[in-house]
């Protein structure tokens, strides 16, 4: 456990990937238990480290599970914050199939 760590605090990450080629943001940080994802992401302060980031409009999940701002956070959680979809799965899907239906013709 960390030297400046109060007895109690539970140690989490909280991770911002911006789309490549920038470098992703990991913090570690330790939280009282009983602390919500919006309690974490705003004692992280991760939002002055990453510009245009609106941590209040963004989803946000724990370990790849997508979460409520309300949820709490278990010890050595990762919240992750996570970025708009540029385009939808769905529809992706479907124009590469509509174009591997039209090239066996």
């Amino acid at each position: 456990m960390a030297d400046d760590a109060v007895v109690g605090e539970l140690p989490v990450q909280v991770l911002y990937a911006p789309a490549p080629p920038a470098v992703p943001v990991i913090l570690t940080l330790m939280i009282a238990p009983g602390a919500t994802i919006a309690e974490v992401l705003i004692k992280s302060n991760i939002a002055a480290q990453v510009p245009g980031l609106d941590v209040s409009a963004s989803r946000v999940g724990i370990w790849g599970k997508l979460q409520e701002p309300d949820t709490v956070v278990p010890a050595h959680g990762r919240i992750e914050i996570f970025r708009p979809l540029i385009a939808d799965p769905k529809e992706a899907r479907r124009r590469r199939a509509v174009g591997k239906s039209s090239d066996k013709s």
